[in-house]
């Protein structure tokens, strides 16, 4: 498997499955444990929204840093700023110090961890293989959400989140142990055209955001709420997700690899409208939310492979990678948070969250076509 020679993508996508863990077993219960402490559903929301509109407001200050010291450091040092929310996240308690302590580090760590992150996998993968070791990524993340959601259930409700969100926190320092032995990525001091080549970047990144605000965020709360408020049946309705999605991401990272990629986003688009609209009408029905759960574990592993490796391919072919993802990174946060502004405003009205969860569907629609036309024959010519 030519795929798996790169060591560096190696190394990353071990990084990426700890750090999916310390996702599975902690972060997936963030909105969870917010609910629980007393913060309500809208105030959650605008919560995600402040924390992509400080990443878009600091995020410019990353390149001087990233031009003085490369990537990896910036990864590294990124990965170990996200530990800190987690220990904050356990002393919430309603609206209050450590509410708002909480957004900040979660912004700083955002900033940080994710252009970095995008931008060395985008440098150090393979254009004819990125399908395969997007695929391999995805897969291995799909694994690990099998068990991770199940133990970090069983920790808050037996121990509670003082002692959960600590031990998450080791997980995610740990997650930097592999990229020790990575090399390091050089930013250049001046790289004319970059913003010009990450248009197709902005768009697909805002439309995904937009996309993952209602299908993720929102469903997160939406399905508690379908269970009853059980921390125990959520957890358990994500791990049985975890199961039934390990096997998708090898199969369509591949298909587009062997030049599918047409076929492959209508495919991976036409379910995903499936599933938002599954979700959508699941709403208070315990049985129907965790079929939809279940059969939501497909659409990422089905449409990060087709929508990930056009960004990772045009980053490399662009002037500078950093720079490619610093500004599509901001079309993620405009977003996101335009979406969370959006859920916020129909949970405060009372409206069901069903309505933002259907919001999910003209972001898939958008990013179907901007992909369509990437894909298409000479599809980098299709997109200057």
């Amino acid at each position: 498997m030519a795929f798996m020679r790169n060591d560096a993508i190696n190394r990353v996508n071990i990084h990426t499955t700890i750090q999916a863990f310390a996702q599975g077993s902690g972060g997936l219960f963030f909105l969870i444990v917010l609910l629980q402490a007393g913060v309500s559903i809208a105030a959650a929301l605008l919560a995600l929204a402040a924390i992509h509109v400080g990443r878009f407001v600091l995020r410019p200050l990353l390149l001087p840093l990233a031009r003085r010291f490369g990537l990896k450091p910036l990864l590294i040092f990124g990965a170990l700023v996200l530990a800190l929310p987690y220990p904050a996240l356990a002393a919430v308690d309603g609206v209050g110090t450590a509410f708002y302590v909480l957004i900040v580090l979660m912004a700083l760590g955002d900033i940080f961890y994710w252009v970095s992150y995008n931008a060395y996998f985008s440098a150090l993968g393979d254009a004819e293989h990125r399908g395969h070791q997007v695929g391999m990524r995805e897969a291995l993340v799909a694994v690990v959400s099998i068990i991770a959601p199940l133990i970090g259930a069983w920790v808050l409700v037996t121990a509670g989140p003082r002692w959960l969100f600590p031990g998450v926190a080791l997980v995610q320092i740990l997650s930097v142990v592999p990229l020790l032995g990575a090399p390091n990525v050089a930013i250049a001091a001046q790289a004319s055209g970059a913003l010009r080549a990450a248009r197709v970047g902005i768009l697909l990144n805002a439309a995904d955001a937009w996309f993952d605000s209602g299908f993720i965020f929102v469903w997160q709360i939406a399905l508690f709420i379908s269970l009853g408020e059980s921390v125990a049946a959520y957890g358990g309705a994500m791990a049985l997700a975890g199961l039934v999605g390990a096997a998708g991401s090898l199969l369509l990272g591949r298909h587009v690899d062997l030049g599918h990629g047409r076929r492959s986003v209508i495919i991976a688009y036409a379910i995903g409208i499936s599933v938002v609209a599954l979700r959508a009408a699941s709403f208070g029905s315990p049985l129907l939310a965790i079929a939809a759960n279940t059969l939501g574990a497909l659409v990422l592993p089905l449409i990060v492979p087709v929508a990930a490796s056009p960004l990772y391919n045009l980053a490399k072919a662009s002037p500078c990678p950093f720079r490619f993802h610093l500004a599509a990174e901001g079309g993620w946060d405009v977003g996101c948070a335009a979406a969370c502004l959006s859920a916020a405003a129909i949970a405060a009205s009372g409206a069901s969250l069903a309505w933002a969860i259907v919001l999910a569907i003209p972001a898939l629609l958008g990013a179907s076509l901007v992909l369509w036309r990437y894909y298409a024959p000479r599809p980098l010519a299709a997109v200057a």
